[in-house]
């Protein structure tokens, strides 16, 4: 497989150094992906790296994943309006360790195989180096004016709050890397995002004038939606890997309510289908938009491949809950923390258990719970057929709600009408 060939169709190229394809095609090459521990997950910011590295693997090469135990501890200025908060080194030692177990379900690291994954950590060839050893050794190899055309350290300088003397020799701590890797780990390529272009340059140039080697880079699109807002953000905040941060249903939602457009772009680069199968999906799709095929394909592509096969099947199950009448059994079947999950967004109702224990029909109980505004309309409804409790509808006016219903001892689900829902929470 021609790696580049692959990123090219799929738009996940950018940036290339001269001679970066006629690598690859040579021989296996070694080549690796820095991530941020400032967290205890990744997140779908993330997915773009990990799915290079992937790639990169699949067409027989060696990925290293960088983990920046040290780069963490002074942060990245590229394109950020301000400085970060620096972590102390144990949650650096801790995020680290989360960040490789997430990682590891995703490469191959079986050390028996030529192009087996390895974790490495900036960390570890840092913390014997001293401020003078590297201001000598390395600081001399690339000038001020160098690093001050940049752009990511322009837009720094040209802000109210400048750039920090740590943040601006970030550059240097990253190129360091890559020299690093070139010198003890044979690593000629560097991948990334295209924000990043100017840190991996500099790495090159630090291989050039410090071992007088020849090093490679590629970088990918910064992904965005196609109105031009961020990527992987919601109102609760970043899409999470870890199933803890953000549930597979929650996870399966997010890809699923994707637009048109960027569903087009997204399955090119979130997904592992090939091209023909790409071309044939998005165009049955155009066929019957309201369908949205494209967005189902999507969204089980991405789910299998972080969460698994059981956890999507529970996210398409979890997903049609509310829009069909014959998942009573699944209701049932739910833990407490996946019916809040999903039903998040839908009202939620308190009632006092007190107001259950001998019982009460049906008709006050929606009363009492304000979900009518009076026993009129809600015997009417009920008359209509227009009332289910726990997904069985219920059309008896003697029919009473006791704590027989709960679901985990706790939670009544009233469904009134054919799309208007709430959770009754018993107190």
């Amino acid at each position: 497989m021609n790696l580049i060939e692959e990123l090219r169709w799929r738009g996940m190229l950018q940036d290339i150094k001269p001679g970066t394809e006629e690598q690859l095609q040579k021989e296996m090459t070694t080549a690796y992906v820095g991530f941020d521990p400032t967290a205890d997950s990744l997140h779908i910011g993330s997915l773009v790296p990990i799915l290079l590295l992937v790639h990169l693997q699949k067409a027989g090469h060696k990925p290293l994943a960088l983990v920046g135990g040290a780069t963490g501890m002074v942060g990245d200025p590229s394109f950020k309006a301000e400085e970060r908060k620096m972590l102390d080194l144990e949650t650096l030692q801790y995020n680290q360790q989360c960040i490789k177990a997430q990682l590891e379900r995703f490469l191959d690291f079986d050390p028996s195989k030529a192009n087996a994954a390895e974790m490495v950590n900036n960390y570890d060839w840092f913390k014997d180096i001293s401020f003078l050893d590297f201001i000598r050794d390395v600081g001399k190899h690339i000038t001020v004016n160098y690093m001050m055309a940049k752009d990511s350290v322009q837009k720094r300088l040209e802000g109210d709050n400048g750039i920090s003397f740590t943040e601006f020799t970030y550059q240097l701590i990253q190129g360091y890397d890559f020299y690093h890797l070139y010198t003890a780990k044979n690593c000629k390529l560097q991948m990334g995002g295209s924000d990043q272009w100017g840190n991996i340059v500099t790495g090159t140039e630090l291989v050039r004038r410090k071992a007088g080697g020849e090093a490679f880079a590629f970088t990918c699109p910064l992904i965005k939606k196609a109105d031009g807002t961020k990527f992987g953000k919601t109102e609760q905040g970043n899409v999470w890997l870890d199933a803890k941060k953000t549930s597979p249903y929650q996870f399966y939602q997010f890809w699923l309510r994707t637009t048109d457009a960027d569903a087009e772009s997204y399955i090119r680069i979130f997904s592992f289908l090939d091209q023909p199968t790409v071309d044939a999906i998005i165009e049955e799709h155009r066929q019957d938009p309201g369908k949205r095929l494209l967005q189902k394909r999507l969204a089980q592509e991405l789910t299998v491949f972080i969460h698994g096969e059981k956890e999507y099947d529970f996210a398409v199950q979890a997903s049609e809950l509310l829009f069909r009448n014959d998942t009573a059994a699944i209701l049932q079947s739910l833990t407490e923390e996946q019916l809040l999950d999903i039903m998040d967004g839908v009202p939620r109702v308190d009632l006092p258990r007190a107001d259950l224990e001998a019982g009460k029909d049906i008709i006050s109980f929606l009363s009492d719970t304000n979900i009518f505004p009076s026993k009129g309309e809600a015997r009417k409804m009920l008359q209509n057929g227009g009332i289910s409790i726990n997904k069985n509808k219920v059309d008896a006016p003697d029919f009473v709600v006791d704590q027989s219903l709960l679901l985990r001892d706790q939670y009544i689900f009233v469904q009134k009408g054919k799309k208007t829902y709430y959770l009754i929470a018993i107190k």
